[in-house]
């Protein structure tokens, strides 16, 4: 008698534990390990799991279920990937569910939806009434619909309680079925009837349509890209694409000579990635600075897997990327280049593409869904890209002989993900990953992480560094500007210093270009009513509504709450409502009233919120179409503008004066990167830092582009006060749509988290926005020393909250885990 076989299934589902299935004695030579299976969770829903594990050890706990059905003829999951993904939840204390709905594109997520069926057999004993009749019909000429179908032909009437008769009545069924997101892209193929394409039969064809000389044409073009008058092999088929780009072939003559039979159109899958780049470029000879650094790294990976390069902006670090590239993909391994922002991937791909073609995809979350799933199986087959660039999402493609990650800009904060769980850090899960295969990391920034530089310090890392510009290029000019002094001697035009106004009419003049940074977006924080001092708070939230003018729009920023702007307040009556603070919406009002003459474009959310809108504005600033450009901190990234001479930081103050301990770590890198967009090529840049702190050490710091002695004050306070790097963090998020049951949960579990680890746990305490999205919040802080095991925190941490919803009285609240938050 052959033993039972049994299979872990990981569902996309936030569990805490896999849950095991049988499997059918007829799925037995099919079903692997990392592949996909449907299987009933609960009552009636149906989930696509993956295969986390094949044994023959039946559960105690609990009767399982037969696994419904082998999606996968091969695995869609690597082992590397799996034992990746377990990582991942013991150290980020997630489930394995929420890295399974993080790491797959939807399209390879397939869930059950329910369906309305008509009952063929059914004989109705009554008439129905009309509405009951409008709501069968419908059904039976759809064959299957969804009830939201259903609800959308009805409108606006609700057809629920119809639906519901029928229903009971069996004239309608409810049937789960798979629904799957991906749909291959189609495209018409069109071939030579197999039985004409003799060349009899093709002499018989061209007689037949003689007297339709437009047929004839099309007919005698479409053989000459099938491969001749009469070399048409039987199976030789032409796609649209190539036939269009013909413009005397006409694709109705071709559908007519279809209808007399003649040829055959049919609908065939076709990629929708691009694979049209054939000549590649060698990578640049390096200068004696980038070989003494490519020397360093190659020296250090001899006995460490993780080196950081260290290079002031544009001293030509991406070069030196390009040279371990090439390295790797000419010993038949793999490379993955992780990016912090979309922005950067349209200037860095292109140059990519120059000197990798074909060899090189793209992944990020601007691909839609469909292009990120033919991304993900094109790693799985035998030939896949030897070099992915993408963002921080591309840690979870899979890999089959990975040898180099490169995580450029390391620094930002961008790599780590916020919500909703796994809250991963890219950089740190690189690290990981790599050294599953054996392979090196490289990371690279001109202001690294303290926790990056502190590894290279004390050896853990291997360090190379550029201290120069490329080509002797200068680094800019910082020239701090006391914004208190020029409104006191009233020497400031608005929000330009005078410092600053003489720069950017003397750029203008020069033909040269500038880059105006202010992180925020809208028109102004809020706005106030001047005679009571109301502000318009949103709905959902502790905070203030920006004030978007363009739309003239109140946003949160949070939840996206959206009211339109009142004329007069709703407490006094009064109209006297006025905007406090700016934006970047505002800047670009004021810059085209003191810049007449100059031609402005804004990049942030609102202006750039899809790739192709991000791409344009990126290309035409580049070509000059623009002279001064606005933008968030999405300006700050890598992107790399010849005729930039000025950069101006509107507000320094608004980083540096933020509630957080990296504040002024962040601070100096967002200026300093920011900075580094001035001067590039050939004359130096000059950078304006606008600010009412002009006697911080920071400013000091960035002034002297002392990026060491700004780092050490910092770590000398962080290993004071146990945080980052010398401590790991881990914040939990008590939520609840009641503020005093947000409160006293968080004070219950802090209670029993304290109680294990002492005085290790601080608060719990509100955050500095203690209502998000209806949720009232709670924080409390776990500081942990860096030798503690992830694991064993992970089931300390996850029982102790575990037994918290366990309680009758908190089982409606939230709590959200954070390992290392940013």
């Amino acid at each position: 008698m052959n033993e039972q076989t049994y299979a872990d299934i990981i569902m996309p589902v936030p569990l805490r534990r896999l849950f095991t299935y049988e499997v059918p004695a007829e799925m037995q030579s099919t079903i692997a390990i990392g592949s996909r299976v449907l299987v009933q969770f609960g009552a009636k829903k149906f989930y696509s799991g993956i295969v986390a594990n094949i044994h023959h050890t039946r559960p105690i706990n609990y009767d399982t279920k037969p696994i419904s059905q082998v999606v996968d003829s091969t695995p869609i999951i690597l082992p590397l990937q799996l034992k990746l993904w377990q990582w991942i939840s013991d150290y980020y204390i997630c489930a394995m569910g929420d890295v399974y709905r993080a790491a797959l594109p939807s399209g390879l997520k397939l869930e059950s939806e329910s369906r309305l069926i008509s009952n063929p057999e059914f004989v109705a004993d009554t008439l129905f009434d009309e509405k009951t009749e409008k709501v069968l019909n419908f059904v039976e000429a759809q064959k299957s619909c969804t009830i939201a179908e259903l609800s959308q032909h009805c409108a606006p009437h609700n057809p629920l309680p119809q639906l519901r008769t029928l229903i009971e009545q069996n004239a309608i069924f409810i049937s789960e079925q798979l629904r799957d997101a991906y749909k291959p892209k189609k495209e018409p193929f069109y071939s030579i009837n197999e039985k004409l394409s003799t060349e009899e039969g093709l002499c018989i064809i061209m007689d037949k349509l003689e007297k339709a000389p437009r047929q004839l044409e099309s007919f005698m073009l479409l053989m000459q890209k099938l491969g001749g008058a009469y070399g048409v092999a039987k199976h030789n088929k032409v796609g649209r694409s190539e036939l269009v780009t013909d413009s005397r072939i006409s694709i109705p003559a071709l559908k007519a000579i279809a209808e007399r039979g003649f040829i055959n159109i049919e609908q065939l899958a076709i990629s929708r990635l691009k694979n049209d780049f054939d000549e590649c470029e060698p990578p640049h000879a390096l200068n004696q600075a980038q070989q003494k650094a490519l020397d360093d790294i190659h020296e250090a990976w001899q006995t460490k897997q993780v080196s950081l390069l260290h290079g002031v902006t544009s001293s030509g670090k991406t070069e030196i990327y390009i040279h371990t590239i090439n390295e790797m993909l000419r010993q038949g391994k793999q490379v993955l280049y992780l990016l912090p922002e979309i922005a950067l991937t349209a200037q860095i791909t292109n140059r990519l593409r120059r000197h990798f073609g074909n060899l090189m995809g793209i992944y990020h979350s601007k691909f839609s869904d469909a292009e990120r799933v033919e991304v993900w199986n094109k790693q799985l087959s035998s030939e896949p890209y030897q070099l992915i660039v993408g963002v921080r999402s591309s840690v979870m493609l899979p890999f089959h002989n990975l040898g180099l990650i490169i995580v450029d800009e390391e620094h930002e904060q961008s790599y780590k993900q916020q919500a909703p769980a796994p809250r991963y850090h890219a950089r740190d899960v690189a690290t990981v990953l790599a050294g599953y295969f054996d392979a090196k990391v490289l990371l690279g920034s001109a202001t690294p992480s303290m926790e990056s530089y502190m590894n290279a310090q004390q050896g853990k890392y291997g360090y190379a560094s550029l201290t120069t510009r490329y080509a002797d290029i200068e680094l800019p000019e910082i020239i701090p500007v006391d914004m208190r002094e020029e409104n006191a001697h009233k020497t400031s035009t608005g929000m330009f210093s005078s410092k600053l106004k003489d720069a950017i009419d003397e750029a203008i003049k020069n033909g040269e270009q500038v880059i105006l940074f202010q992180n925020r977006r809208g028109y102004s924080p809020y706005i106030e009513c001047n005679d009571c001092s109301w502000i318009p708070k949103c709905n959902n939230c502790d905070v203030s509504l920006t004030y978007h003018k363009i739309t003239s729009q109140l946003i949160c920023h949070y939840c996206s709450y959206t009211m339109g702007v009142p004329k007069i307040c709703p407490v006094c009556g009064q109209p006297h409502l006025s905007p406090h603070g700016f934006g970047t919406e505002k800047i670009e009002e004021q810059v085209k009233d003191v810049f007449p003459q100059a031609r402005v474009v804004r990049m942030d959310r609102d202006t750039a919120n899809g790739r192709k809108a991000l791409e344009q504005i990126i290309a035409d600033f580049e070509m000059h179409k623009y002279d001064i450009l606005i933008g968030t901190q999405m300006i700050s990234k890598g992107l790399d503008f010849e005729k930039v001479s000025i950069v101006g930081i509107m507000n320094a103050d608004a980083t540096m004066n933020m509630p957080d301990f990296r504040a002024i770590e962040r601070s100096y890198q967002l200026i300093a990167q920011v900075s580094g967009r001035a001067g590039r090529h050939g004359k130096r840049g000059r950078v304006y830092i606008q600010t009412r702190s002009i006697d911080s050490p920071l400013i000091a710091n960035i002034v002297k582009s002392d990026f060491k002695a700004n780092l050490m004050w910092q770590a000398a306070e962080r290993q004071q006060y146990h945080y980052p790097p010398f401590y790991r963090l881990i914040y939990l998020t008590v939520k609840h749509r009641t503020e005093y049951i947000s409160r006293n949960a968080a004070q219950a579990l802090a209670a029993d988290l304290r109680a294990t680890f002492g005085e290790r746990i601080i608060g719990p305490q509100a955050p500095m926005i203690n209502r998000i999205d209806t949720y009232f919040q709670q924080r409390i802080m776990v500081k942990m020393e860096r030798s503690a095991s992830p694991a064993t925190i992970k089931n300390i941490v996850m029982d102790k909250v575990n037994n918290l919803l366990g309680d009758q009285q908190w089982r409606s609240v939230q709590v959200e885990i954070d390992v290392d938050p940013n």
